[in-house]
Protein backbone atom coordinates (compact mmCIF):
# COMPACT_ATOMS: atom_id res chain seq x y z
CA UNK A 1 0.00 0.00 0.00
CA UNK A 2 1.28 3.45 -0.88
CA UNK A 3 1.89 6.35 1.46
CA UNK A 4 -1.15 8.24 2.69
CA UNK A 5 -1.87 11.58 4.34
CA UNK A 6 -0.95 11.39 8.07
CA UNK A 7 1.45 8.47 7.58
CA UNK A 8 4.82 9.03 9.21
CA UNK A 9 7.18 10.17 6.46
CA UNK A 10 9.75 7.39 6.04
CA UNK A 11 13.07 8.28 7.65
CA UNK A 12 16.29 7.85 5.73
CA UNK A 13 19.97 8.74 5.77
CA UNK A 14 21.48 10.00 2.53
CA UNK A 15 24.43 11.90 1.13
CA UNK A 16 23.57 15.34 -0.17
CA UNK A 17 25.11 18.56 -1.43
CA UNK A 18 25.06 19.65 2.23
CA UNK A 19 26.69 16.46 3.55
CA UNK A 20 25.06 13.43 5.16
CA UNK A 21 21.45 14.04 6.17
CA UNK A 22 19.22 12.05 8.52
CA UNK A 23 15.81 13.13 7.34
CA UNK A 24 13.81 13.25 10.60
CA UNK A 25 16.65 14.99 12.41
CA UNK A 26 16.96 17.47 9.54
CA UNK A 27 13.22 18.29 9.64
CA UNK A 28 13.56 19.15 13.33
CA UNK A 29 10.62 21.02 14.89
CA UNK A 30 9.45 22.80 11.74
CA UNK A 31 7.91 21.85 8.43
CA UNK A 32 9.68 20.38 5.43
CA UNK A 33 9.05 20.04 1.72
CA UNK A 34 10.57 17.10 -0.12
CA UNK A 35 10.38 17.51 -3.89
CA UNK A 36 11.76 14.97 -6.30
CA UNK A 37 13.06 15.06 -9.85
CA UNK A 38 13.80 12.36 -12.41
CA UNK A 39 17.19 13.60 -13.57
CA UNK A 40 19.78 16.38 -13.30
CA UNK A 41 20.35 18.70 -16.26
CA UNK A 42 16.76 18.45 -17.51
CA UNK A 43 14.85 21.58 -18.56
CA UNK A 44 11.66 21.49 -16.48
CA UNK A 45 13.50 20.45 -13.33
CA UNK A 46 16.05 23.23 -13.76
CA UNK A 47 13.27 25.82 -13.83
CA UNK A 48 11.69 24.25 -10.74
CA UNK A 49 14.87 24.21 -8.69
CA UNK A 50 15.40 27.82 -9.77
CA UNK A 51 11.92 28.73 -8.51
CA UNK A 52 12.72 27.15 -5.14
CA UNK A 53 15.98 29.12 -4.91
CA UNK A 54 14.09 32.36 -5.56
CA UNK A 55 11.57 31.54 -2.80
CA UNK A 56 14.13 30.81 -0.08
CA UNK A 57 13.00 33.73 2.11
CA UNK A 58 9.34 32.71 1.79
CA UNK A 59 10.05 29.20 3.04
CA UNK A 60 12.16 30.62 5.87
CA UNK A 61 9.26 32.85 6.98
CA UNK A 62 7.14 29.73 7.27
CA UNK A 63 9.72 27.79 9.31
CA UNK A 64 9.95 25.33 6.43
CA UNK A 65 13.01 23.58 5.03
CA UNK A 66 13.16 22.34 1.45
CA UNK A 67 15.08 19.37 0.11
CA UNK A 68 15.47 18.19 -3.46
CA UNK A 69 15.72 14.55 -4.48
CA UNK A 70 17.23 13.48 -7.78
CA UNK A 71 18.38 10.05 -8.91
CA UNK A 72 21.91 11.27 -9.65
CA UNK A 73 25.09 11.65 -7.61
CA UNK A 74 26.14 14.51 -5.34
CA UNK A 75 28.92 15.32 -7.82
CA UNK A 76 26.37 15.75 -10.61
CA UNK A 77 24.10 17.80 -8.32
CA UNK A 78 26.94 20.21 -7.53
CA UNK A 79 27.64 20.73 -11.23
CA UNK A 80 23.93 21.22 -11.90
CA UNK A 81 23.66 23.88 -9.19
CA UNK A 82 25.63 26.30 -11.38
CA UNK A 83 22.91 26.07 -14.04
CA UNK A 84 20.15 26.41 -11.45
CA UNK A 85 21.71 29.53 -9.96
CA UNK A 86 22.25 31.02 -13.42
CA UNK A 87 18.55 30.71 -14.22
CA UNK A 88 17.39 31.72 -10.73
CA UNK A 89 19.69 34.68 -10.23
CA UNK A 90 19.89 33.44 -6.63
CA UNK A 91 21.89 30.87 -4.67
CA UNK A 92 20.47 27.35 -4.45
CA UNK A 93 21.31 26.74 -0.79
CA UNK A 94 18.88 23.88 -0.15
CA UNK A 95 20.28 20.32 -0.08
CA UNK A 96 19.84 17.93 -2.99
CA UNK A 97 20.23 14.31 -1.99
CA UNK A 98 21.97 11.53 -3.89
CA UNK A 99 19.40 8.87 -4.73
CA UNK A 100 21.32 6.88 -7.32
CA UNK A 101 20.38 3.76 -5.35
CA UNK A 102 16.65 4.68 -5.60
CA UNK A 103 16.36 4.12 -1.84
CA UNK A 104 14.33 7.27 -1.20
CA UNK A 105 12.37 6.90 -4.43
CA UNK A 106 11.22 3.47 -3.30
CA UNK A 107 10.63 4.47 0.34
CA UNK A 108 8.26 7.18 -0.87
CA UNK A 109 6.60 5.02 -3.54
CA UNK A 110 7.87 7.14 -6.38
CA UNK A 111 8.83 3.97 -8.26
CA UNK A 112 7.61 0.38 -8.14
CA UNK A 113 9.50 -1.60 -5.51
CA UNK A 114 10.97 -3.83 -8.23
CA UNK A 115 12.05 -0.92 -10.42
CA UNK A 116 15.33 -1.36 -12.22
CA UNK A 117 16.88 1.63 -13.93
CA UNK A 118 19.96 0.78 -15.98
CA UNK A 119 23.15 2.80 -16.16
CA UNK A 120 22.72 5.56 -18.67
CA UNK A 121 19.07 5.92 -17.68
CA UNK A 122 17.25 8.93 -19.02
CA UNK A 123 14.70 11.17 -17.33
CA UNK A 124 11.98 9.13 -19.03
CA UNK A 125 13.17 5.99 -17.18
CA UNK A 126 12.52 7.67 -13.83
CA UNK A 127 9.55 9.79 -14.91
CA UNK A 128 7.47 8.79 -11.90
CA UNK A 129 10.06 10.32 -9.57
CA UNK A 130 8.29 13.68 -9.66
CA UNK A 131 6.45 14.14 -6.39
CA UNK A 132 6.07 16.83 -3.73
CA UNK A 133 5.53 16.07 -0.03
CA UNK A 134 4.82 18.51 2.80
CA UNK A 135 5.88 17.02 6.15
CA UNK A 136 4.86 18.42 9.54
CA UNK A 137 6.91 18.86 12.73
CA UNK A 138 5.55 15.50 13.92
CA UNK A 139 7.08 13.95 10.77
CA UNK A 140 3.64 13.10 9.36
CA UNK A 141 2.83 13.65 5.70
CA UNK A 142 0.44 16.58 5.35
CA UNK A 143 0.19 16.79 1.56
CA UNK A 144 1.27 14.93 -1.58
CA UNK A 145 1.18 16.17 -5.17
CA UNK A 146 2.37 14.16 -8.19
CA UNK A 147 3.17 15.81 -11.51
CA UNK A 148 3.79 14.40 -14.99
CA UNK A 149 7.03 15.03 -16.84
CA UNK A 150 5.60 17.79 -19.01
CA UNK A 151 4.01 19.98 -16.30
CA UNK A 152 6.22 22.26 -14.24
CA UNK A 153 5.19 22.67 -10.64
CA UNK A 154 3.48 25.89 -9.56
CA UNK A 155 5.44 26.86 -6.47
CA UNK A 156 3.03 29.69 -5.71
CA UNK A 157 0.41 26.97 -5.26
CA UNK A 158 2.77 24.91 -3.13
CA UNK A 159 3.32 27.95 -0.90
CA UNK A 160 -0.45 28.51 -0.75
CA UNK A 161 -1.01 24.87 0.19
CA UNK A 162 1.70 25.15 2.85
CA UNK A 163 -0.04 28.22 4.27
CA UNK A 164 -3.34 26.32 4.33
CA UNK A 165 -1.73 23.34 6.06
CA UNK A 166 -0.18 25.58 8.70
CA UNK A 167 -3.39 27.60 9.20
CA UNK A 168 -5.46 24.48 9.91
CA UNK A 169 -2.90 22.17 11.52
CA UNK A 170 -4.27 20.95 14.84
CA UNK A 171 -7.32 23.23 14.54
CA UNK A 172 -10.99 22.34 13.80
CA UNK A 173 -10.71 24.39 10.62
CA UNK A 174 -10.41 23.88 6.87
CA UNK A 175 -9.80 26.14 3.90
CA UNK A 176 -12.29 26.56 1.03
CA UNK A 177 -11.57 26.33 -2.67
CA UNK A 178 -9.10 28.94 -3.90
CA UNK A 179 -8.38 30.12 -0.34
CA UNK A 180 -5.59 32.62 0.13
CA UNK A 181 -3.96 33.72 3.41
CA UNK A 182 -6.08 36.33 5.17
CA UNK A 183 -9.38 35.03 3.83
CA UNK A 184 -12.08 33.37 5.94
CA UNK A 185 -11.75 29.70 6.80
CA UNK A 186 -14.32 26.96 7.28
CA UNK A 187 -15.37 25.76 10.73
CA UNK A 188 -15.05 22.00 11.10
CA UNK A 189 -18.19 19.93 11.64
CA UNK A 190 -16.81 18.81 14.99
CA UNK A 191 -17.72 22.25 16.44
CA UNK A 192 -21.24 23.55 17.00
CA UNK A 193 -21.93 27.11 15.90
CA UNK A 194 -22.00 28.21 19.54
CA UNK A 195 -18.65 26.57 20.21
CA UNK A 196 -17.22 28.19 17.10
CA UNK A 197 -18.48 31.62 18.24
CA UNK A 198 -16.88 31.13 21.64
CA UNK A 199 -13.58 30.10 20.06
CA UNK A 200 -13.35 32.36 17.00
CA UNK A 201 -15.95 35.15 17.33
CA UNK A 202 -18.49 35.88 14.60
CA UNK A 203 -19.57 32.92 12.50
CA UNK A 204 -21.00 33.36 9.01
CA UNK A 205 -23.54 30.53 8.56
CA UNK A 206 -23.88 30.10 4.80
CA UNK A 207 -25.40 26.62 5.11
CA UNK A 208 -25.93 24.48 8.22
CA UNK A 209 -22.73 22.60 7.31
CA UNK A 210 -20.82 25.52 5.73
CA UNK A 211 -19.80 28.09 8.30
CA UNK A 212 -16.87 30.46 8.02
CA UNK A 213 -14.87 32.58 10.45
CA UNK A 214 -12.00 35.04 10.33
CA UNK A 215 -8.78 33.96 12.04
Amino acid sequence: MGLRINDIAPDFTADSTAGEIKFHDWVGDGYAILFSHPKDFTPVCTTEFSAVAQLASEFEKRNTKVMGVSVDSVEEHKKWKADIEKIAGAPANFPIIDDTSLTVSKLYDMLPAEAYLPDGRTAADSASVRTTFIVGPDKKIRLMIIYPMTVGRNFAEILRALDAVQATDGQPLATPANWMPGQDVIVGLSLSTEEAKAKYGDVDVKLPYLRTVKV
